[in-house]
């Protein structure tokens, strides 16, 4: 089989839409875009919550509560199965030799270790904050848990 052989399945391509072929066509005249109208004219978008001009819906409610989006710290999360599979016992553990195992996306970030699995290698960790769980057992496997 060589590339020049391959076609589509039988059926599975159509031929597009002629629209605006003349009366006959069943698509002739305004195209199956109706009559006039901001949704009849050349490059119409508008955005999803658009009503027309009326206050959208989103802006007619009234906001409560209190959103921490703005000020929260996003970490990039490990656990500790996933460092058990990848190091040797006794290694020290930084956010760049994380990003080498691709743990995690952006060694610039910060890091949290989590206490997801069981730990029986010694680790020296150094990462921006630790889960209660992880920190004990780190230590109980004979490891270091280093905030940086």
């Amino acid at each position: 089989m060589d590339l020049h052989d391959l076609k589509p399945v039988p059926g599975s391509k159509r031929k597009p839409k002629r629209l605006g072929m003349g009366l006959g066509s069943g698509t002739g005249k305004t195209a199956g875009k109706g009559h006039k109208g901001q949704k009849a004219r050349a490059g119409h978008s508008v955005s999803l919550n658009f009503e027309g001009g009326q206050m959208p819906l989103s802006r007619r409610i009234p906001k409560r509560g209190f959103s921490n989006f703005r000020h929260r710290t996003d970490y990039e999360i490990v656990n500790l199965k996933d460092i058990e599979n990848r190091f040797e016992s006794g290694a020290v553990i930084s956010p760049d030799d994380l990003c080498a195992a691709r743990l995690i996306a952006n060694p610039s970030k910060r890091v949290k270790i989590l206490g997801d699995g069981d730990l029986t290698k010694g680790f020296t960790i150094k990462a921006s904050a630790f889960s209660a769980a992880a920190k004990g057992k780190i230590e109980s496997a004979g490891g270091k848990a280093e905030v940086i």
